[in-house]
């Protein structure tokens, strides 16, 4: 019988000084990669659903959880330590697009449990294995306007976002998740509306998971979309006590390694998590981008080799070759070493 989460979440602080932690790669390249029809998207149940899904991932875990099990199945076997649920678009607010904002915590309480089936499946007495319940940035901005003649104006409020996020991390935690990573952020606004919800749902539902924050670098300027710079990003959320806090998407390794530098200065007391693109988007790639598992492997095992992280994975264009190559490149070397975790002081 599965553990309780909070019982099996409380041994990650110490595996991460011990060692590197391996995030999977991935999601939606692997989905891409099958090709799926309209109507394997749709599955029986939704044969006759009046607005078109094909795209949205996040349904599959309902309508095709074979195929989304066997992704996981496939990171797991490749080497990684931590997968992430299925819902990086399983909030209302994103699930309104498809007319699916009822489904939301359906999706999550489903993913989590596929997610958690899997690390069960693959754990060994040696290799225990985790799931990332993951919340993504949403499709709408609370900080910036998305009407060029109105900077004022707002296609969301921070109250949307919260209630959103609290329905998705309620769910997250009931279907098994053992860390929760508030991923791809964009705009710091929507972050804190995620960490605000996320405290709210631990308060409700009796359990208090370390928590994971990924910050997402859009450009050379070193900047989130909502304009903070990666140390500003840091200080704006380090009140949430994370176990981690990082960068992924937008970036292949190369190009996030500067700030990964900065993060790693700026949060001397919380473990560095670093899951980059597989390098620029190129569409005559099998993946979608540019870097084959050996060059993203070899950047990785630099920032490993130079101290600066604890966790890494793959994020866009990456798959199991990927992260396969990464746990043997860099799973040897040893961790970023920090003076305490965020987690320990959120339980003290």
């Amino acid at each position: 019988m599965s553990l309780p989460a909070y019982t099996r979440a409380a041994a990650l602080p110490e595996i991460l000084r011990q060692r590197l932690v391996i995030l999977d790669g991935a999601m939606g390249t692997m989905i891409q990669r099958l090709r799926l029809t309209e109507e394997q998207y749709r599955g029986q149940r939704f044969r006759d659903f009046a607005k078109p899904v094909q795209g949205n991932n996040d349904l599959l875990s309902l309508t095709r959880p074979d195929l989304i099990a066997d992704v996981h199945r496939q990171y797991l076997a490749a080497g990684a330590d931590l997968v992430e649920t299925n819902t990086f678009n399983a909030t209302s607010i994103a699930q309104h697009d498809y007319g699916m904002a009822d489904l939301a915590r359906e999706m999550n309480l489903t993913s989590a449990r596929l997610a958690r089936a899997a690390c069960d499946e693959l754990t060994t007495p040696g290799k225990p294995r985790y799931a990332a319940g993951a919340l993504g940035p949403t499709p709408k901005t609370a900080s910036v306007s998305q009407d060029v003649n109105d900077p004022g104006a707002r296609s969301v409020t921070f109250e949307q976002l919260r209630a959103a996020y609290h329905e998705q991390a309620l769910a997250l935690i009931e279907g098994g998740a053992d860390v929760l990573l508030v991923e791809t952020v964009f705009d710091t606004l929507n972050a804190k509306a995620a960490l605000f919800a996320i405290d709210e749902a631990f308060e409700q539902s009796g359990e208090r998971l370390p928590i994971i924050i990924s910050g997402t670098v859009t450009d050379a300027s070193g900047r989130l979309l909502s304009g903070q710079t990666v140390t500003a990003f840091w200080y704006s959320v380090r009140h949430a006590a994370p176990l981690a806090v990082g960068l992924n998407c937008a970036l292949g390794a190369a190009l996030m390694r500067p700030y990964i530098e900065e993060l790693a200065r700026a949060a001397p007391d919380t473990f560095i998590s670093c899951y980059p693109n597989a390098g620029l988007p190129n569409p005559m790639s099998d993946t979608g981008f540019d870097e084959t598992p050996e060059v993203t492997s070899r950047l990785l095992h630099e920032f490993a080799a130079e101290g600066l992280v604890n966790i890494v994975g793959g994020c866009c264009g990456t798959t199991p070759e990927h992260i396969g190559a990464i746990a043997r490149a860099a799973g040897p070397l040893a961790p970023r070493q920090v003076r305490a975790a965020g987690f320990y002081r959120a339980q003290a």
